[in-house]
């Protein structure tokens, strides 16, 4: 197995191209989420919510197995405490959470990253792993980024 850096690097490299493709909003937002999980063997379900004006967070793009919650209330689950929070969550195992509203039995672990516009947050990066404490540091920090080169989608 390669290094994860080496994943960042690939995965940055065409995230960038995605981005500067041609092609519509939604459209690059599912070949983000096909990126992502594609590049990272951990990352078992990539999915965007946008927030909406009525307090939910409403299902985008996404890649992996379909889910049942299409929206979420604000402080629900982890996205809506994500919001309310207004930082990236790191779950290492979601069984541990009060709040979890889970997507599918398989999942063990997620990362929450916010996505900033105007000061504000417009939408996030929610993504599931079938594996405990899939995340570290390094997934927080290259998820962040990728956040603010996204805010442009939204």
């Amino acid at each position: 197995m390669n290094e994860k850096p080496d994943f960042y690097k690939i995965a940055s490299n065409e995230i960038d191209k995605i981005l500067s493709g041609n092609y519509a909003k939604e459209e690059k937002l599912k070949a983000l989420c096909d990126c992502l999980a594609h590049n990272f063997e951990l990352y078992d379900w990539v999915g965007f919510y946008r927030v909406r004006e009525d307090d939910t967070l409403e299902l985008g793009p996404f890649t992996g197995e379909p889910t049942e919650h299409k929206k979420i209330p604000m402080g629900k689950g982890v996205c809506g405490r994500a919001f309310l929070e207004k930082k990236t969550l790191v779950i290492g195992k979601v069984e541990n959470e009060e709040n979890y509203l889970s997507c599918s039995p398989k999942v063990k672990s997620e990362i929450v990253v916010p996505i900033y516009k105007n000061g504000g947050i417009v939408a996030e990066i929610d993504i599931d792993s079938h594996h405990e404490n899939a995340f570290d540091e390094k997934d927080r920090k290259f998820l962040e980024i990728t956040a603010e080169k996204t805010s442009s989608l939204f």
